[in-house]
């Protein structure tokens, strides 16, 4: 989870906003993906961090399919990246601050937590969700941000 906070920071280097990712294998605990959000870089609404690392990891192993590997993030992934999540086969997921807390900080977040997300799905969605890890420091990092008065999404 500190990587993908370092990730993160990288990010806010270059003027980004607070989220990043990463991607390890499960029985190496070898990084194989990394992403920082780009969407004001990139002026596209999909550039997440979530969605940056798995194009990232997909592209390293040369196959879309990447079970048996772990994705961190700073913050809990949108609906979007979530079903990246899960068409990836993801294993588990472990985030930061849930969307409440993007949400104060002026994100458009969407009221639908990945939680209820997956129970929704009727089982059909199987990655693991571990919520609120190393919740203080991501919060510092997204305090560190919003001190900049930079762009939101």
């Amino acid at each position: 989870m500190k990587e993908a906070i370092v990730e993160a920071r990288k990010g806010l280097k270059k003027g980004q906003c607070p989220f990043g990712s990463i991607i390890v294998n499960k029985k190496t605990g070898r990084i194989i993906g990394r992403g920082h959000s780009t969407v004001l870089k990139d002026n596209c609404a999909v550039s997440h961090a979530e969605i940056n690392a798995i194009k990232q990891a997909s592209k390293k192993l040369k196959k879309w399919d990447l079970k048996g590997h772990i994705i961190y993030s700073t913050g809990e992934p949108c609906p979007m990246c979530f079903s990246a999540i899960h068409w990836s086969n993801l294993d588990e997921v472990y985030f930061g601050v849930d969307a409440t807390y993007a949400e104060k900080l002026g994100f458009r977040e969407m009221d639908l937590p990945i939680k209820e997300l997956k129970k929704l799905s009727k089982g059909r969605i199987k990655v693991k969700i571990n919520s609120n890890c190393i919740e203080k420091e991501c919060i510092c990092m997204m305090k560190d941000w919003k001190k900049k008065k930079s762009k939101t999404y």
